[in-house]
């Protein structure tokens, strides 16, 4: 699977359910609860730029993506063992790193974080749509694309890297010409795609009667994509604004 937190793996296990099962109202009340969490960490980050605490911005933000790096690789590790306690934690460390960034692009760009939240939500409800009418369908030919798909992009990021050590880097792409702008809506398209995937996950969890805990580690999976959505967003439309 593309997804390295939603995946099917758990369906191919034997479980004995000695709880209440998974439920998708319940997988939405949790995504909601992680939201919040990142609006809680934004605002408050966000808030501190506008009283003048400018260093304290940069540092929560850079504090932010570690904790937020952290606790996401153990819960990818530990799953629903620990997704319950450390979603919470990876949302609000989330929630000042994005408050940072987009609080300083903010001041460049007045509306460009609105306008990236109103992306974010508009592409999550049309992905939403065209799952629940069918239009897309979660199948293995869609899975094998994805995945290729964000294997390149990894690939590509990674090359980046590594090449920013050296003074280098990718040429056109991550600029705001036509190809850096061509790319970044590639990027914004695949992030939709990967919203398939993990409607198909919350879905199946609740149809094959997940443990209760799985609700947490889907909501997480969820976030992981849509602050990838949102943050791709916020790149496209800063590349918009420096062409004017």
């Amino acid at each position: 699977m593309s997804n390295p937190v939603l995946n099917d793996n758990f369906y191919s296990q034997e479980r004995v359910l000695d709880s209440a099962p998974m439920t998708i109202s319940g997988t939405i009340n949790k995504i909601l609860v992680l939201l919040a969490c990142v609006f809680v960490g934004a605002i408050y980050n966000w808030s501190l730029l506008l009283t003048g605490h400018i260093d304290q911005v940069s540092v929560l933000a850079v504090v932010g993506v570690f904790v937020a790096l952290i606790a996401a690789v153990i819960v990818i590790i530990t799953r629903e063992k620990t997704a319950k306690y450390l979603s919470p934690v990876y949302a609000l460390a989330e929630g000042l790193f994005l408050g940072g960034v987009s609080a300083y692009l903010n001041e460049t760009w007045r509306g460009i974080a609105i306008q990236a939240i109103a992306g974010t939500f508009i592409v999550l409800l049309i992905m939403l749509s065209l799952y629940r009418s069918n239009l897309i369908r979660f199948t293995e030919k869609f899975n094998a694309i994805l995945m290729t798909s964000l294997l390149s992009v990894m690939a590509i990021y990674l090359i980046q890297f590594i090449a920013s050590f050296f003074g280098r880097g990718i040429p056109a792409i991550f600029e705001s010409g036509i190809i850096g702008i061509a790319f970044s809506i590639i990027i914004i398209g695949i992030a939709a795609m990967s919203l398939i995937q993990d409607f198909w996950f919350i879905e199946e969890g609740a149809k094959n009667l997940m443990p209760k805990d799985m609700e947490w580690y889907a909501a997480f999976g969820i976030m992981l994509t849509l602050v990838w959505l949102y943050l791709e967003i916020l790149k496209l439309l800063a590349k918009l604004n420096s062409r004017e």
